[in-house]
Formats: structure tokens, sequence, C-alpha cells
């Protein structure tokens, strides 16, 4: 063969073979392309696949994952539409498991107790759709601590029996800056229909009355609703709440420091007179309308809890078991038995040290004296009206004695 031949073949096999290698190199490229489409597809038809595999059923839990300073009461729930709840579990971060209720369609689920503050709850919930196909969800929150909430003690207690003179009173335990949210939070109503106007005392306590003293025989209702409230800046309410009280029969008792006799009124009317001895020349007792807050069978009396020191600083008195004693301002203010005191002094001298005294038995187990009749016969929440002592009328911040503010100052006091 000849170089010229040689050359001519070689230049036919280099064309032929670049020709099959570009042949090869496009169809190398058609064949990705084709591979990329049916990738494509295949990838679409798998997603299309895993969605009909997937529930339908939503679960929705609250507070969100993550939440700070939940509510301990109405915030942990776990609900589910198109679909059923199937299993909740909820449990502290320890691991202690907290009781809860499944609704009678399955729909949703809520804690039986309430919830603790400052402290962090995990919820694992899991519903089923129609096709019985299985969606999960979690949750963790922590709830609000005490640092950031607020409670109110309030008086009277839920189903208690109490005179016509008791006021609902609440003390917060942090200062309210913010009365109105408060306020509105808190709902008093009475079967009576009487109007009933609340009374900021000061920043931590809020009194409920009506003009008049209470209806005989009437209920009231007090309702908390101070869940989620911000009563100051950062600072929550925590309490839902509903309380019922009764009133019982209207009775008033007026003590007359001049005359030195007390008369136990019914519905107007007297019913018994028991002579007294009021507070003393250099101790008078305060003047006007007082509600009793407390009563005790026995209890101990020391002139120095309440200012009464002698020389070396102790109690000008301290007796360990004075009878029948009831309680009228906080300041220490009671009507009580008093076994010390000559029987001639009652009805006829003012010996106390501002209390207002009744004849009684040491021990508080004689019935048939003055003072255990007064005892037997008195409710937390009568009136006492305390009248000629030459002292000035008590503060109605002083217990429960806001009788001593008219209606109008005392619904200026409100906040709404």
């Amino acid at each position: 063969m000849t170089d010229s031949k040689r050359r001519k073949g070689l230049a036919a096999a280099s064309a032929l073979l670049g020709g099959v290698l570009v042949l090869t190199a496009c169809s190398g490229g058609d064949d990705k392309a084709s591979g990329s489409g049916s990738g494509d597809s295949s990838q679409a038809k798998v997603d299309e696949a895993a969605a009909e595999k997937s529930s339908e059923a939503q679960i929705a839990i609250t507070p969100k994952d993550g939440s700070n300073n939940a509510s301990i009461n109405n915030s942990a729930a776990v609900k589910v539409s198109k679909g059923t709840l199937t299993g909740v579990t909820m449990t502290t971060q320890d691991g202690k498991a907290v009781a809860g209720q499944l609704s009678a369609d399955k729909k949703s689920w809520k804690p039986t107790v309430q919830l603790e503050r400052s402290t962090t709850y995990k919820v694992a919930a899991e519903a089923e759709d129609s096709e019985g196909r299985i969606a999960h969800e979690n949750a963790t929150f922590t709830t609000v601590s005490p640092a950031n909430s607020f409670i109110g003690t309030f008086t009277p207690d839920d189903g208690a029996t109490v005179g016509v003179g008791m006021p609902v009173s609440i003390t917060f335990d942090k200062a309210i800056s913010d009365k109105a949210a408060v306020q509105k939070g808190v709902t008093v109503s009475t079967s009576s229909g009487q109007e009933v106007a609340c009374h900021w005392f000061n920043a931590n306590r809020m009194d409920c009355r009506p003009e008049e003293y209470w209806k005989e025989g009437s209920t009231v209702t007090l309702k908390l609703a101070l869940d989620g409230v911000e009563g100051a800046s950062g600072v929550y309410g925590v309490q839902q709440k509903t309380v019922t009280f009764h009133i019982g029969r209207n009775q008033v008792t007026y003590v007359d420091a001049q005359t030195k006799q007390m008369k136990v009124t019914r519905d107007g009317k007297v019913v018994k007179t028991i002579p007294i001895s009021a507070g003393s020349p250099d101790n008078k007792t305060y003047e006007g309308q007082m509600v009793i807050s407390e009563k005790f069978k026995q209890t101990r009396m020391n002139g120095a809890t309440v200012g009464f020191t002698d020389d070396d600083g102790k109690g000008e008195y301290d007796i360990k078991d004075v009878p029948h004693a009831m309680r009228l301002t906080t300041s220490g203010t009671f009507i009580h038995g008093n076994y010390w005191g000559a029987p001639s002094v009652f009805g006829n001298v003012n010996t106390s040290h501002g209390c207002v005294g009744l004849q009684d038995k040491k021990g508080a187990g004689d019935s048939n004296t003055p003072a255990a009749w007064f005892y037997d016969n008195s409710l937390i929440g009568d009136v006492v009206v305390v009248q000629h002592t030459g002292d000035k009328t008590v503060s109605p911040d002083n217990g429960l004695n806001g009788w001593n503010m008219d209606w109008a100052q005392w619904k200026a006091g409100s906040a709404v």
C-alpha cells in the first residue's frame, strides 16, 4: 500500500472513529437527558404515593412547642381535625404522668388536674384518619413561674353562710398596676339583684359590696377569670374559679359605750341586750361599723403585739385563754368574753384596752354566759356598730370595714 493510500485509509478510519466517538458522545448525552426525565417522573410518583399514604389527621397541641409562661389552667389541650385521637400522654420533665381525659368523640383531650407553676411539660399525641393512617405530634412547654404570676386570696370561702355585712375581699400577692384589667376579670353578683361595686384600697387589696348590707337569704357568686390577665408588667394571673356563698339572717349589733349596753337586733328588732365594758378613757374603742372577720373559741391576747407595753418592753397584758373572741379589726379590736373582770364591771365601767368585753367564764365551757350566747349566735360577716366612745371612726381598710365609706366614695375607688 502506498503512503498516499495509507494516509487516506487512516483519515477515513479516523473520521469513522471520530464519528463513532461523536455519535457515542451524543448518544451518551441523549441517554442522560432521557434518564433525568425518567428520574423526575419517578420521584413525582414517589412523592405522590407518600402523600397518599400520609394520614389526613391534623393534631394541634396548645400551648405551642417551646412556649414559656403558659397558664396552669386552660392552656394545655390537644385537638384533632380530620381524624380521632388514639393516644395522648402528658408528663413532667422528670417523667411524672399528668392525668387527662379524652372527649367522647375522641376529638380533644385535656388534663383533669391543675398544672403546677414553673414546671416543664411534654405532650405526645397520636391520631388516625378515616383510613386508619396514623399521625403524631409532640410539644414541650413551661408554665408561668411564681415570680411572673399573681394570685388573689379571697374571703369568704366557697359554700360559707355569712352575715349581711360580709364583703368580698381579695388580697393579691403581687402589687397590681393594671387595676382595670384585673377588676374586669372579677365579677360579683347576687341573687337579690343588688348592684355590687368594687373598691381598691391599695395596689394589693380590692373589696366588693353593695350599697346597703346584703339581702338576708340571698346567694352571692364570685367569679375569678384572671387566667392570663396581665396585672403588672410581665406578671399574669393564674386563677379561674367560681365561688358561691350564702347570706344568713340579718343580724346587726349596736354597742353603746356610753350606756355600756349592747343590743342585738335581727331584722331590725332587738332580740337581746347584753351589758358590756368597752375601751377605757385612755384606750377608747374605735367607733363605726365593724364586721366580724374571725371567731375563736379561745385565743391568746398579748398587748405587745398591738403596742401596749410596759417599761420592760413586755405586754401590759398577756392572756393565753381569752374566751369567745371575735375579731373586728386587723389592728386587734375584738369583741370577746372576759372572765378576769368582776361581774359589776359589765354595764358600769369601761376598762379595756380598746376591745368590747362581755361577761364570761374561764375555759369557754359555760354556754350560759352572755359572751357564750353572743358567740354562738354570731356569724362571720355579722355587723357590730360601735357608738359613743369618743374615738375616731375605724378606717375602712382596718378589717372588713368598708361600710364606713359612703357609696359615692366607695364607687370612686373602682378602676372601671
